[in-house]
Parts: C-alpha cells; sequence; structure tokens
C-alpha cells in the first residue's frame, strides 16, 4: 500500500483524479494539504473523511508550519507527496526529508513554459502566445528550483486548431486527469526507476 499526502490550492481536480482512478488496494489518500482553508480541495477531503492540513510558512492558528508537517508525515507514515495545483514553493525543509518523494504535475511540456509564475492559466496564455502547435503535461519529481526536478512522464496534445489559452487549458486538463494516477499507480507498483540519472517506468 502507498501512503500518499495530496497538496491543493484550488478545485482539487487533480485530486478527485486520484481518488476515483487508483486502485484503493494500492494507493491510500492520507492528507490533503492546503494553504486555503476553504478551497474545493479541502471540502472534497473533508466529505471523503480525508484528515486535512492547513499550511503555512510560519505556523499561525489553525495552520501547520512546514516543519510540522515533516513531523506529522513521518508519523503516519506518508511515502509520497503528490503536488496537484498546489501554487506555492515546496520549502527546502520538505524537499530535504522527502528527497525523490514529491512530484508535481505541470500543464506544460517541460523545461519549456515552467518556472516561477507559471502556473495555472499563466502557462496556457503562454503557450498559446507563443504559437506552438503542441503542448501537455509533465509530472516531475520535485527540487529546491521550480518546475527543475526530473520528469518522470510527459503526454501531448496537439492545439494547432484551438483559438485560446481557455481551450488549451480543458484540452490538458484532461490528459492530466489520465496520467496523474497512472504515475501514481506505477509508484505503488515499485516501477518509478532512476537509471543513468533518468528516470524510467518500468512494464
Amino acid at each position: 500500500m502507498l501512503n500518499i499526502a495530496v497538496f491543493v490550492s484550488g478545485n482539487g481536480s487533480n485530486l478527485k483524479s486520484i481518488f476515483q482512478s487508483t486502485s484503493k488496494e494500492k494507493v491510500r489518500i492520507c492528507a490533503v494539504v492546503s494553504d486555503k482553508k476553504d478551497c474545493g480541495g479541502i471540502q472534497f477531503a473533508l466529505v471523503n473523511h480525508i484528515p486535512v492540513f492547513l499550511v503555512r510558512a510560519k505556523q499561525e492558528s489553525n495552520f501547520f508550519s512546514y516543519e510540522q508537517i515533516v513531523e506529522e508525515f513521518k508519523k503516519i507514515p506518508i511515502d509520497l507527496i503528490v503536488l496537484a495545483g498546489f501554487l506555492k514553493k515546496i520549502p527546502d525543509c520538505l524537499v530535504d526529508a522527502f528527497e525523490n518523494k514529491i512530484v508535481n504535475i505541470h500543464p506544460a511540456l517541460l523545461p519549456s513554459f515552467g518556472g516561477k509564475g507559471m502556473y495555472g492559466i499563466n502557462v496556457h496564455r503562454a503557450v498559446y502566445e507563443s504559437s506552438v502547435k503542441v503542448s501537455g503535461v509533465s509530472i516531475h519529481f520535485v527540487d529546491k528550483i521550480y518546475d527543475h526536478g526530473r520528469i518522470i512522464a510527459q503526454r501531448s496534445v496537439d492545439i494547432s486548431k484551438l483559438n485560446s489559452a481557455e481551450e488549451i487549458a480543458e484540452h490538458v486538463l484532461r490528459i492530466e486527469h489520465e496520467l496523474l494516477p497512472f504515475v501514481v499507480e506505477k509508484f505503488a507498483d515499485n516501477k518509478i526507476v532512476i537509471k543513468n540519472n533518468r528516470v524510467e517506468i518500468a512494464d
């Protein structure tokens, strides 16, 4: 059984895709973490009886610090952290404690259209305005630099006939909902391997 924590900042559609599309015998969502107490992802977690942690860089009333989150995750214990639309940069203390155990989904084909400020519709606007003909989804390990860690999986989509950033977002989101549960299950099956500084997904 793979115990995962999912970090969200918005409506939690990728959280829902993991919950609905991964095997309950292989994957257990043990925690949902957010910097926003009223976001849709938190509401989904509460309805489905998943423990919720609110996090801030510094401890505040009803919020955990990241250092406290590390300690809580070690108690559970958490095997994999999944960033599914979490808009804050993960601090070094969490990266150090969970090296090669934090993954992020990014709505473009890295290393293009990544970095600080490149999230959500900002990414799709940049893609649209660049006039590239293909976009897609990247899932990568998280290190201490924005959108920099080793890429685990990517999937592309033809956007040559789409007419807006919003249309691109819609098409890319469909792929996100397919690829993220797939990768999480591959972690559960111990099929994600780092070899010669590259990430491979075993059959």
